[in-house]
């Protein structure tokens, strides 16, 4: 169910990419880039890739515990109930959790800020072999950190170079990165408190600072285009998921990583042993 165009269906990357003359303010979050099902179709299609998804997702663990130096990072960013959550269980999910390695960053501890803003970043990169994903993540400190007037510009507007050339060298280094950022709109995203408010086994997750964020939502947006435009380089590509459809946001970032791994076509390591000789050795015992 993918878009079709004249040349055949129209891949989610390219469909989600932000390249030259982007602007977020032309995204429509409640629309369906790539797409032209409907929900049901969504799931079929979630279905009918998870096994692709976890075979490749196998075979590139596999290929970093026989030495090989390929991993791939997922960046989810999102404004608060833009369904990160969902990205982490439906999509991330599906996978084998010995090959992922989750990081949900929060505001940076005492020992963190005591040193450079990539260094927890450094930390938390993936091993070979492995899937990392980060929740929230080093555009943090482009994002609130410059709305919320955190540290004085010329310190935030100094990042951007920075992240550029870290994230170039990760990339050189045999981790593929995939940054997304999930576009919702206001309209849903109060919605979506509200619907937590409405009910006690959600009020855990409600956070009455959201609701004071929200009054700063033009200033977030104006950090969010700055980045995106800014960061979207060949080594690291930003890809603007919109987000007022649940479903939709999951398959696409699903089809994301599919397609990223896809290009990266991990191999079944060659046995390091003569497998017809441990064939008749394991028969004899």
């Amino acid at each position: 169910m993918a878009h079709v165009t004249g040349d055949g269906p129209r891949p989610f990357g390219d469909a989600l990419r932000v390249g030259s003359g982007f602007r977020l303010a032309d995204v429509d979050p409640a629309s369906t880039p790539g797409f032209d099902g409907k929900r049901r179709n969504a799931a079929e299609l979630m279905t009918e890739t998870d096994d692709e998804l976890d075979d490749l997702q196998e075979r590139l663990y596999a290929d970093g515990t026989a030495g090989g130096n390929r991993a791939v990072l997922l960046v989810v960013q999102g404004m608060d109930t833009a369904g990160k959550g969902g990205i982490m269980r439906h999509v991330v999910g599906s996978v084998d959790p010995q090959g992922v390695q989750h990081t949900a960053f929060k505001a940076p501890s005492e020992e963190e800020r005591a040193h450079d803003f990539l260094w927890r970043i450094h930390k938390a990169l993936p091993h070979a072999g492995q899937i990392g994903v980060f929740d929230r993540s080093h555009y943090e400190d482009v994002l609130i950190v410059r709305v919320r007037r955190l540290v004085p510009e010329a310190v935030w507007s100094a990042r951007y170079e920075q992240i550029n050339a870290f994230e170039a060298q990760v990339s050189a280094g045999g981790t593929e990165i995939v940054k997304v950022m999930l576009n919702i709109s206001p309209e849903e995203q109060k919605l979506r408190l509200m619907s937590r408010l409405d009910r006690a086994d959600k009020h855990w997750k409600y956070n009455p600072g959201d609701t004071d964020e929200r009054k700063l939502w033009d200033d977030y947006m104006a950090a969010y285009q700055v980045a995106l435009e800014r960061c979207s380089t060949d080594a690291a590509p930003w890809y603007v998921v919109p987000a007022d459809r649940k479903w939709y946001a999951r398959l696409a970032v699903q089809q994301l990583l599919l397609e990223r791994l896809r290009a990266m076509d991990p191999q079944w390591p060659t046995a390091d042993f003569d497998v017809a000789a441990e064939r008749r050795r394991l028969a004899a015992t």
